[in-house]
């Protein structure tokens, strides 16, 4: 599939099939958030892959205990904890200055890349940023000067549920040349 391809056709899936994930291509997600750029090489992301049966059901009650939009969640097969570790002193110090806005995106650029590369293996996604980020560290013994940034659902999505894409804005809604 070509790049234009694969970006028309992800989308955010909230049904999977009861399905593990291949340990090997949840690698190959992880290279390729491995491999994306950032600010000054900081390389601000760490990864927790949480696909034990017994650990994954934990993160979800303590990751979305009491938020409704989130419930679907309790059947996925992977969840991949992102996370913001900011390491030295200089990417500490960019952070600060730039009230962390560099290490979002940053963060937002790799976790992209793993998505992407997911779809690619036949896999599907969909971000969650609505969850109990103290809970998740504790559970997840995530040191806590680090934030967790979002959750990604992973795994094989049941295709007989899976909804349209929806609408985008036009090109000339969200872009111009030289001026707003």
């Amino acid at each position: 599939m070509s790049f234009t391809e694969l970006v028309q056709h992800r989308r955010s899936v909230r049904v999977y099939l009861d399905r593990p994930v291949e340990r090997e291509k949840i690698l190959k997600c992880l290279e390729a958030a491995r491999l994306a750029p950032s600010a000054v090489n900081m390389q601000p992301w760490k990864y927790v892959v949480v696909d034990d049966a017994e650990t994954r059901d934990s993160l979800f009650k303590a990751a979305f205990h009491g938020i409704f939009f989130n419930q679907w969640a309790a059947k996925v097969p992977v969840f991949v904890v992102v996370v913001i570790d900011r390491k030295g002193l200089i990417p500490s110090v960019i952070g600060f200055v730039r009230d962390s806005l560099v290490s979002l995106l940053d963060i937002g650029i790799a976790t992209e890349q793993l998505v992407l590369q997911a779809e690619e293996l036949g896999l599907a996604t969909c971000w969650m940023g609505g969850l109990h980020e103290r809970a998740v560290k504790k559970l997840l013994h995530i040191p806590g000067s680090r934030r967790v940034a979002a959750i990604i659902a992973l795994g094989y999505p049941d295709k007989s549920v899976v909804k349209r894409k929806q609408e985008r804005h036009s090109l000339d809604d969200i872009s111009s040349f030289n001026a707003w």
